[in-house]
């Protein structure tokens, strides 16, 4: 199974490509989608929206694993994020993609056993996980790595039912 992890944003979409047969799992390629600032939202929109496709049809991926909105207190840009989400979720419907979504506690909870587990384990756990050296950068790559490994996690138990 392939799973595209994504972690939202509107200046920068991390994106992380996991192989997975429910028994290991290999990094196809991280990186991130990043917009101008300065350039209005709609623009920053559509260029996330067509790069979002581009991913899509290079990857091939069979499911999406996306992180749920987590508001801190600047609700202006959680309300950006809201609309890059959406149009996140609009690219994987657009592909026949199934899309999971994943709080940021179950992420944390999946990758290292604890939900209120700090970023940095989650990033170090990542990296051991998937046999890397170094730690993926930048972190929005690691952490929708981290996403994607969530959701091989969470669909392992089905996975070894269809064997």
């Amino acid at each position: 199974m392939t799973i595209l992890g994504i972690d939202p944003g509107y200046a920068t979409v991390g994106y992380g490509v996991l192989e997975t047969n429910g028994r290991q799992m290999i990094s196809r390629g991280y990186g991130i989608i990043s917009t101008e600032a300065g350039k209005t939202l709609e623009i920053r929109l559509k260029e996330i929206y067509e790069d979002m496709l581009v991913l899509i049809d290079t990857y091939h991926p069979d499911c999406m694993s996306v992180e749920e909105l987590f508001f801190n207190t600047n609700i202006t840009t959680g309300i950006a994020v809201g609309h890059a989400r959406g149009v996140i979720l609009l690219a994987g419907a657009m592909r026949a993609v199934p899309i999971y979504e994943y709080t940021p506690l179950q992420v944390k909870q999946a990758v290292v056993g604890y939900g209120r587990a700090e970023k940095k384990q989650v990033m170090e756990m990542t990296r051991i996980m998937l046999g890397f050296d170094k730690m993926p950068r930048p972190d929005d790559a690691a952490d929708a790595l981290a996403l994607a490994i969530c959701h091989a996690h969470s669909s392992s138990s089905s996975l070894f039912a269809k064997q």
